[in-house]
């Protein structure tokens, strides 16, 4: 009665146990008050999950006016309900494929087209939707206001919506996001925290409209203690690791002749498939970018220093 949907495109991510796991872009570090986060969640788990009052301390933090989503994935979908259907919708080559599985499940049509913004833009139609990962997963390139100019003037003068994933923005050296009437920015604390099990991310722009749609409840008793202690925290724990991680990043880049604005890197290493394989034999999970439409390259990421120094050895052997 009800068959499944099939899709040419995929999210290719995988977790096993028993691996050095290079394959997810998390922040290695944990915040200091997880256990405490947990107790939390476990004591208020016998009751609904209100966090209107959260939001809007979320919203003072952030210093703008914020829709509290499960990630950023819940987002995608409550998007293609207020504006997917029947459009004609963005997206570039080699991205983040659940923009063009969610496309696709509310019926709109994809158009392809390069990553570079400038490029983008030419395709840009009236009342169309581009999508636009900043920065770029997979390769991690970041692009400032500036050379974002002509894709936010496109969707401007043809009246088409530019949704910015800024999933990874956390892990960018002085970043900046664009303003406009016509942008929804995604963001999320899943990465930036190392917690892709609890769901709790944000959507900046519209928040009426995306709060009118979104599930009841959908971050559960741990996203709401994450919240709470989210709050107290005041981004203290980003303050704190990520010097860390740009530390090693750029370790990473002159060891391995890689370069990203992110946390994770692609290389190029012939068969992909392969050299995952190898790596497995030596305890370490990298991921494959074949998902992304590119099957010669890998994707890793920055861990603690220990950590890093085993991927750069292994790499180097296979």
């Amino acid at each position: 009665m009800l068959e499944p949907l099939k899709f040419s495109n995929y999210h290719g991510g995988a977790r096993e146990e028993g691996l050095l796991d290079f394959s997810a872009s998390l922040n290695p570090y944990p915040p200091e008050w997880l256990d405490e986060m947990f107790e939390r969640a476990k004591g208020i788990s016998d009751r609904y999950p209100y966090y209107e009052r959260l939001e809007e301390g979320l919203s003072e933090l952030i210093g703008e006016e914020v829709a509290v989503t499960a990630g950023i994935t819940e987002a995608l979908y409550l998007l293609g309900t207020l504006a997917l259907r029947g459009r004609k919708v963005v997206i570039p080559r080699h991205t983040y494929g659940e923009y063009e599985r969610t496309a696709h499940i509310f019926g709109a049509e994809v158009i392809k087209g390069p990553n570079e913004p400038w490029k983008l833009a030419e395709l840009v139609e009236k009342d169309s939707v581009v999508f636009f990962c900043n920065p770029n997963n997979p390769d991690g390139r970041f692009y400032r206001v500036k050379e974002l100019k002509p894709l936010l003037e496109a969707a401007e003068d043809k009246k088409a919506l530019l949704v910015l994933d800024e999933a990874f923005i956390d892990f960018v050296k002085n970043p900046e996001s664009p303003e406009g009437e016509n942008v929804v920015k995604l963001r999320t604390f899943t990465k930036s925290y190392g917690l892709p099990g609890i769901r709790v991310g944000y959507v900046i722009g519209f928040p009426e409209a995306f709060r009118s749609v979104r599930m009841p409840w959908s971050i559960g008793s741990t996203g709401l203690a994450f919240l709470e202690f989210l709050l107290e925290d005041r981004l203290k724990h980003l303050k704190k690791t990520m010097p860390l991680i740009w530390r090693e990043k750029e370790r990473i880049e002159k060891a391995l002749n890689v370069k990203s604005d992110a946390n994770f890197f692609i290389k190029r290493v012939g068969d992909a498939k392969k050299v995952v394989e190898a790596l497995k034999g030596l305890g370490i999970l990298v991921r494959s970018c074949e998902s992304f439409g590119l099957p010669e390259h890998i994707r890793f990421s920055v861990k603690r220093p220990e950590e890093n120094e085993r991927l750069v050895r292994a790499l180097k052997e296979v």
